[in-house]
């Protein structure tokens, strides 16, 4: 799942390429009213435009090659959009059936301004509430200072977080109590938050989690019962990111009836130490791709069972 910039075609060529490699893939374009950076749009129309290109884009994108590629509204985030903008998103997103994307809470400056400009929402989770945009599609980017309200409202709306740790700790944004969250409920997965952070490998994100939940144990933000093995880190990089996009009846195992979207890993591509045997047992395995991921270690990729293209000599995608 990923923002794509401002601009309609720069998002339509994004679909055009994952179409294209055949990845499955959930985009939408960046929507801003209040804020923006694009400098060629009226601002009397930036609102209207926004919506028509958004609206344009799904009707062309949300459910093509049999739902490979789904269409996401993505308000920036609460700074950046008036009401009528997040409101009139999350009104688009239910009529297609698709996806709301946008950032919550990611630090403190940012949660201090939401409260200056909507100061008749009891906290920022509310702005989005009020909007009408939460649901088991709404997928809230990092939503590190979360009051206990919002943790039950987002627990009762059904709505879901990406975490994405190395761009928060890059970024020094703060530490998601992810353990908290999950013993409340809440259904989070693991983003990379691309650009934002240091890291694209979902697994160096798992390495990056790893270290920001070992930091806020150690330091008694965070109690020791919830803490993660290196599969529960496998897990949430794969199964639990399948349950945030409501799609792990289809992907996000190996399991008899669900479509084959694997990756193949060889251990033995992982960064060793000299005197390394190759790992045996699983949560050996899962420890070494985790803390010591190399690229060279995933050997092939498929999606619905087709290998992908990838380097030569790498069997697949390198």
């Amino acid at each position: 799942m990923a923002y794509g910039a401002l601009w309609a075609d720069s998002t339509d060529a994004a679909f055009a390429a994952a179409e294209a490699h055949g990845i499955r893939a959930v985009i939408g374009k960046v929507m801003m009213d209040r804020l923006t950076y694009d400098t060629e749009i009226d601002p009397g129309e930036i609102l209207e435009t926004s919506l028509r290109q958004s609206d344009e884009l799904a009707t062309r994108w949300h459910g093509r090659d049999d739902g490979r590629l789904r269409y996401a509204f993505a308000p920036r985030f609460a700074v950046s959009c008036s009401k009528e903008m997040l409101r009139e998103s999350a009104f688009l997103a239910a009529h297609h059936g698709a996806y709301w994307q946008t950032h919550l809470s990611e630090d403190a400056d940012e949660i201090s301004e939401v409260r200056r400009l909507f100061p008749d929402a009891r906290d920022y989770l509310d702005v989005y509430d009020r909007a009408e945009a939460l649901g088991a599609r709404t997928i809230l980017a990092h939503a590190i200072h979360l009051s206990q309200r919002e943790v039950e409202r987002l627990v009762q709306s059904g709505s879901r977080v990406a975490h994405c740790p190395a761009s928060n700790l890059f970024l020094a944004s703060g530490m998601m109590p992810l353990g908290a969250y999950r013993a409340a409920g809440v259904a989070v997965g693991l983003g990379s938050d691309v650009a934002g952070g240091p890291e694209v490998s979902i697994f160096s994100v798992m390495r990056a989690a790893a270290v920001t939940q070992r930091v806020l144990e150690l330091t008694g933000k965070s109690d020791a019962a919830h803490a993660l093995r290196p599969l529960d880190w496998i897990r949430l990089g794969s199964l639990d990111g399948a349950r945030v996009l409501s799609m792990d009846a289809e992907i996000g195992s190996l399991e008899v009836g669900k479509e084959a979207d694997v990756i193949a890993i060889d251990p033995r591509f992982t960064n060793p130490l000299p005197t390394d045997d190759p790992p045996s047992a699983a949560q050996e395995v899962a420890s070494r791709l985790v803390f010591r991921p190399h690229p060279n270690m995933v050997r092939g990729a498929w999606v619905r069972g087709r290998l992908l293209a990838g380097p030569p000599g790498s069997g697949g995608i390198g």
